[in-house]
């Protein structure tokens, strides 16, 4: 039986917790029902510090990142709807600078919302920030405690790596379409 050489492969996802005072980032291998931590960490500004000088910080330290661990794509938290106007633009903007990293180095960006993701990592949608991370150190036997940033970034990561699985299942699990037969009764290959 021939097997699905894109799902079967190791796949490198990065996945990333937009901020502009705190920005985790996280890389996950899916293998199967597999995941190992493959590294994370968060990129910190000051509060002091003018936004685009923040924002400039985020995108050097993504790229780095992104040629370090050179993921096969990226999964991004969607845009929510805030109450406070100023901090969804400041976080609307992280997010453009993320984007713009991984759009200069080629990978594909999937988003989720946050449900979907605290669903994909903990089983509940509404999960505090440290049952996140909390289930991250369980799920990836992470040394240390990981920062909640990280952890929501490596969350996402997951997500994205059950998602895809999840869609493999399906794909295996529909019926194959027959070979298209010629006039002739012959089969077209």
């Amino acid at each position: 039986m021939a097997e699905s050489s894109d799902q079967e492969r190791p796949r490198i996802i990065l996945g990333i917790d937009p901020g502009t005072v705190v920005t985790g980032w996280g890389v996950v291998q899916g293998n199967g029902n597999t995941l190992r931590h493959v590294g994370h960490g968060t990129i910190n500004s000051s509060n002091a510090e003018a936004q685009a000088k923040r924002l400039s910080r985020i995108y050097r330290e993504l790229t780095k990142v992104l040629r370090e661990f050179q993921p096969d794509a990226v999964s991004l938290e969607k845009v929510f709807f805030a109450l406070n106007v100023q901090s969804a633009l400041k976080l609307g903007q992280a997010r453009g600078v993320a984007l713009l990293a991984a759009a200069e180095y080629g990978i594909e960006v999937h988003e989720y919302s946050a449900v979907e993701i605290k669903s994909a990592v903990v089983g509940f949608g509404h999960a505090t920030k440290q049952q996140v991370q909390m289930m991250i150190g369980s799920l990836l036997r992470a040394s240390g405690r990981v920062p909640v940033d990280a952890a929501d970034a490596l969350a996402a990561s997951i997500c994205h790596l059950n998602r895809q699985a999840f869609h493999a299942r399906v794909a295996d699990a529909l019926p194959k379409k027959p070979t298209p037969l010629r006039p002739s009764g012959k089969t077209v290959r």
